[in-house]
């Protein structure tokens, strides 16, 4: 009988069997070049730079107004 939930429950692989199907599709991925992998990586190490910059000044600016607001000036 079907679960009532509409999720059907999964069939046990045999693990030998479970390994040859991981290995078949392993060999299907196109995996990236070292190149594409370099630029992605440096592409990643910029733009969290750029973003910590960005987050730092905006505290920095949202801390000087709530000392100015609240009058507790440095």
């Amino acid at each position: 009988m079907a679960p009532e939930s509409g999720f059907a429950m999964a069939r046990t692989t045999n693990p030998f069997t479970f390994v040859q199907q991981v290995r078949g599709e392993a060999g299907k991925v196109t995996w990236p070049s070292r190149r594409e992998t370099l630029i992605s990586t440096v592409m990643v190490l910029v733009f969290s730079l750029i973003a910590m910059a960005f987050f730092f000044a905006a505290d920095q600016v949202m801390a000087f107004a709530v000392e100015m607001i609240l009058g507790i000036g440095r």
